[in-house]
């Protein structure tokens, strides 16, 4: 039987494919897996909470517009709250709660007591002035005061917000509370408690786990041709990491286009070049233009989608030559994709696993700030390493032992460590 959240009525996702749909589908092949009771899987089924709250803001010109904030709290089993909030045009509840959803599995696969969370307002933050973008975040905090807390709900920053946005929302929450208040996000400033390492984490998360699936393959980066779709904080820092490590990045792509290179990219003067281009790398020099759809199916070792979900689907799964692919974006491969490339042998590294760095520094950042004992990088990295690791390996052994794939392990991991806490704790009254 498959179970689906009881959400507000809300009109169904534009894109190929329904991010709620796909999170549920997944929660319910990992529970047919580990024959959870029907009961069970109804409570993980659906978020604790569902909040969307009104931010009406008054813009430069004088006008007053009202926007829609959403924040969706899916689990707090194992402990607060945890998820980013995004300033994305394409931001819609179901979204959210998908991506809670998928968050309270991450946090529980990777060993840290969270549950998951996500929120986000539906704007492009370009076109609004940095002003506007501050009383949007601000009001927004404010509305959901009650529901947010360094013991309750740790937002994050996530597409289209920064540390600058955590900063407001970490000063907004501290007014209310007549002090300062830092454990109440992550990935602040490192003036106001943030943590060293947060910036690369997610990327260097990313390549940890790449390393450590090259091993297993008696491979490592040196000569590895590896192409990227993204060049943002994920897909960037994972490049410069890989290229560092000896790996030949040979194509790279943003929203606007890529470049590809056979012989490889030089990855720090690309990145210089995009900085300078407003992040695109259209137009390098000593690089062929390539579109995002090209990138995907170059023949190469390990692909890394680090951009947007359903970007590897069934329309052109069957043209996919890599033999690793790394997803450090959020359900870049559906469902049946992903299921066409492990009939083929092709080795697909989940999202939940392999983007994980970001919520691992999120989760030593908090540590941190409640403690306040602040680490040096190195402290840092060799914490959130030896989580990946630890993460990776139990995948791959869940994956050996009940003979499953590896997206279906990490799942299985998730969700029956969240289903075994809730069990222990037992359903309140």
């Amino acid at each position: 039987m498959v179970f689906r959240p009881l959400l507000p009525l809300e009109a169904p996702s534009p894109a190929h494919i329904c991010p709620l749909d796909q999170a549920c589908s997944y929660l319910d092949q990992a529970a047919r897996e580990l024959k959870l009771n029907a009961g069970i899987i109804q409570i993980l089924s659906n978020p604790t909470k569902v909040i969307t709250v009104s931010v009406p803001i008054k813009r430069d010109n004088g006008e007053v517009q009202v926007l829609a904030g959403h924040r969706v709290q899916h689990s707090d089993i194992l402990g607060p709250y945890k998820g980013g909030v995004r300033h994305h045009p394409a931001v819609t509840l179901r979204e959210v709660s998908a991506l809670a959803m998928l968050m309270t599995w991450k946090c529980a696969l990777m060993g840290i007591p969270y549950g998951g969370a996500k929120g986000g307002i539906a704007i492009n933050p370009k076109l609004y002035s940095v002003g506007e973008l501050e009383r949007i975040t601000r009001r927004y905090t404010s509305e959901l005061i009650k529901d947010i807390g360094p013991c309750v709900d740790i937002p994050a920053p996530d597409m289209g917000t920064s540390a600058r946005e955590m900063a407001w929302m970490m000063d907004t929450y501290s007014i209310y509370e007549g002090h300062a208040v830092p454990g109440v996000v992550t990935g602040k400033p490192l003036s106001i408690g943030g943590s060293l390492g947060r910036e690369m984490a997610t990327g260097m998360g990313t390549m940890i786990i790449i390393r450590e699936a090259l091993a297993d393959w008696g491979k490592s980066f040196n000569g590895t041709r590896i192409a990227i779709q993204g060049f943002g904080n994920v897909g960037g820092a994972a490049a410069l990491l890989m290229h560092a490590a000896g790996a030949k990045i040979v194509a790279i792509s943003t929203g606007a286009g890529g470049v590809f290179a056979d012989n490889g990219l030089d990855i720090p003067a690309l990145k210089a070049y995009a900085d300078i281009n407003g992040r695109s790398v259209v137009g390098f020099p000593e690089a062929k233009p390539i579109s995002n759809a090209e990138l995907l199916t170059l023949p190469c070792d390990v692909l890394v989608p680090a951009a947007l979900e359903n970007q590897i689907n069934e329309d052109n799964v069957h043209q996919i030559q890599a033999n690793i692919i790394a997803e450090a974006a959020n359900g870049p491969v559906t469902l049946n994709a992903s299921e066409v490339l492990e009939a083929r042998g092709v080795t697909v590294l989940p999202d939940i696993l392999t983007n994980a760095g970001g919520v691992v520094v999120s989760y030593l950042e908090w540590v941190q700030g409640l403690s306040y004992l602040f680490w040096d990088e190195e402290r840092v990295n060799q914490e959130m390493e030896q989580l990946m690791v630890n993460a990776y390996r139990q995948v791959i052994n869940e994956s050996q032992e009940r003979r499953i794939s590896l997206r279906l392990a990490a799942y299985t991991l998730g969700v029956g460590r969240v289903a075994q806490a809730l069990s222990d704790r037992g359903l309140y009254p």
